[in-house]
């Protein structure tokens, strides 16, 4: 029967059952499209990643990352994760990653304390900003269960933005990210209303004050009521903020999870460059178990 390894952490946190469970499958090699996804669905993380040999062998591996119900062509956490565990097993290159993914390759910085333990890492979104469809307030209130008063537009709309894989970026002001809570029927009716969403819609909701911002995320659509940390998203926004704000550079401190009893703390960084905004993401990583599918 065979055995497919697997190791999970928790990713944005420096303490155990914080920040943001994931799945590593350290060694796919032979597993099927739909084992991939049955076991994504299994583990029943917000991700699952699973490590397979780089097509370049310049690269260091291809990883593909599932969510419950489908695959992902880019995301935060799980790169960062990933990396994590990768770099406890000494597969990095001189501190550095690069992972072949669909939105393209990631490079990923590993970060080590002073025993050169590793303990965490900082990954490059592989795209440069891109904005997309702006969505009605009313819609999106309704899926967050707000009022359109709780939603912040003074610096922008609720907007489609991608450095990989698309958000609704959603500026509330602070009590109302609090009182937040996803309403599936709402996602379903608008959805079913804009037909650009592809069936997919995962809103990542805001209070800022100044560089700290707090966040939640909900994908119910997705089979993830709501995310602890969200790396992916977290990126998005640091490029969206940079673009509206001006400058050349900008570093954001993000703090999500809370209300679900996970907090987690992402490190963004973001800059301008000619063909748009970029952002950097990382954190630390804390291992929780080990074990082995057996298929």
């Amino acid at each position: 029967m065979p055995r497919f390894p697997y190791e999970t952490v928790d990713v944005f946190t420096d303490r155990p059952f914080g920040g943001n469970p994931l799945a590593v499958f350290t060694d796919a090699q032979g597993l099927s499209d739909a084992q991939m996804q049955a076991l994504a669905a299994e583990m029943n993380y917000s991700e699952t990643t699973f490590v397979l040999p780089a097509d370049d062998p310049a690269q260091d591996a291809r990883v593909r990352i599932f969510h419950r119900t489908a695959e992902m062509p880019f995301a935060g956490h799980p790169n960062v994760g990933t990396a994590f565990v990768l770099a406890r097993h000494g597969r990095d290159r001189d501190g550095v990653l690069r992972f072949e993914q669909k939105a393209g390759l990631v490079e990923i910085a590993v970060e080590r304390d002073a025993a050169g333990a590793v303990t965490g890492a900082v990954i490059a979104a592989p795209q440069a900003l891109s904005l997309g469809l702006e969505l009605p307030i009313d819609g999106i209130a309704a899926c967050a269960g707000l009022s359109v008063a709780d939603i912040v537009t003074a610096a922008h709309k609720p907007v489609q933005a991608s450095v990989g894989v698309t958000f609704v970026l959603t500026q509330v002001g602070p009590e109302a990210l609090a009182r937040a809570m996803p309403d599936l029927a709402a996602f379903r009716k608008l959805v079913r209303l804009h037909g650009e969403l592809a069936g997919r819609l995962s809103l990542f909701l805001y209070a800022r004050d100044g560089n700290m911002i707090r966040a939640r995320m909900f994908a119910p659509l997705a089979g993830t009521w709501e995310d602890p940390a969200t790396g992916s998203a977290s990126a998005t926004l640091g490029a969206l903020l940079l673009s509206l704000d001006g400058g050349d550079t900008a570093a954001f401190t993000m703090t999500q999870g809370v209300e679900m009893g996970r907090p987690s703390l992402l490190r963004v960084t973001s800059w301008r460059a000619e063909d748009g905004c970029h952002s950097r993401v990382g954190g630390s990583c804390i291992p929780v178990f080990r074990g082995e599918a057996l298929l």
